[in-house]
């Protein structure tokens, strides 16, 4: 189960009813912040999100509608007594990006470290303990005018346990859990069980995405391909500012549309909007002509992302959803 919550809608500048960008995704008691502009903070506690055990702040790229919420964030989690390590990561440039950053937050009585993922991604587990196994963060590069990078969560689920075959092989059923968890083990009578003796073939997990700022493009889209949830930069509204869009490395409301249908997606959360767009609703046929299941996202909005047999059935999306606080999202 994920908890994902949009916390900031706005591009460059803070306006009263939009903070800047930042979304936070929950999984298992522990959170990754994407992103953390201006307002991030009161955005997150007008949500009701806990921003002060997040384990990994994932950063997009290191312009300061995306990054000047950090010093305030980093000094809130010193007053309040953090001692666990904060985990920092972002596209090329790193380093040189958070040295001011962390200058200005001061004294951290909480290691925080900066780091690059691997290519094929950083298991969760290894960073902190208590996310599941399957949890892993991979990032994609996009196209902007700086160095920049798109984040991929995705929490893969095993085949269903089969007791018929562990009571075959003669696994003690106080040890079941343990091949559940992914251990092997050596019988009484010396043959070795692994997890693939006893269950069955992989079961579909979940997959969020979140773009940053970003021109569309193929990266983009072979990242998201079948995501449960995308949220997507949609700086301007109409269809023909796309050359406007192109020239600052971002989208129309069509193009992220776009890319959502050529992906598969699930669900389109649009956000990151220009100050021109004042009414993103206004603008959201654009988007639902190429892609049906888009919303218009808004500070607060906030969605629980089950597996498969856990949640009660689809449903249709209407757009009206895009003002409520909660939604739950079924699969």
């Amino acid at each position: 189960m994920l908890d994902i919550t949009l916390l900031g809608t706005a591009a460059l500048m803070p306006i009263p009813d939009r903070a800047l960008t930042a979304a936070t995704l929950t999984c298992a008691g522990h959170t990754i912040l994407f992103d953390c502009g201006e307002g991030t903070q009161t955005a997150a506690r007008r949500a009701g999100v806990s921003l002060m055990k997040a384990d990994v702040i994932a950063l997009t790229h290191y312009h300061g509608d995306h990054i000047f919420g950090l010093p305030g964030l980093l000094q809130t989690m010193e007053v309040f007594g953090r001692t666990q390590p904060l985990t920092l990561v972002g596209p090329a440039g790193l380093e040189a990006a958070m040295r001011p950053i962390l200058e200005m937050a001061g004294h951290t009585g909480y290691p925080v470290r900066l780091a690059t993922l691997p290519e094929d991604g950083l298991k969760l587990e290894m960073l902190a303990r208590g996310w599941p196994e399957g949890a892993r963060l991979a990032a994609f590069p996009t196209v902007h005018r700086v160095p920049s990078q798109g984040y991929c969560f995705t929490l893969d689920r095993a085949g269903k346990f089969l007791p018929d075959r562990a009571r075959a092989l003669g696994v003690p059923v106080n040890q079941w859990s343990l091949l559940q968890r992914g251990q092997r083990l050596k019988l009484e009578d010396g043959h070795a069980v692994g997890p693939e003796d006893v269950l069955g073939a992989p079961r579909r997990g979940l997959k969020f995405v979140f773009t940053g700022d970003t021109a569309p493009c193929d990266s983009l889209v072979e990242a998201a391909k079948g995501a449960d949830l995308m949220i997507c930069e949609a700086t301007y509204g109409e269809d023909d500012q796309a050359q406007l869009a192109r020239e600052h490395g971002h989208m129309v409301f069509a193009q992220a549309a776009g890319v959502a249908h050529r992906a598969g997606v699930r669900r389109l959360w649009l956000a990151h909007y220009s100050q021109m767009v004042e009414d993103p609703s206004a603008y959201l046929p654009n988007a639902t002509a190429l892609f049906e299941h888009t919303v218009c996202g808004a500070d607060g909005l906030s969605v629980t992302l089950r597996f498969e047999e856990q949640a009660q059935g689809p449903r249709p999306l209407c757009a009206a959803e895009a003002t409520e606080q909660k939604e739950e999202m079924e699969q």
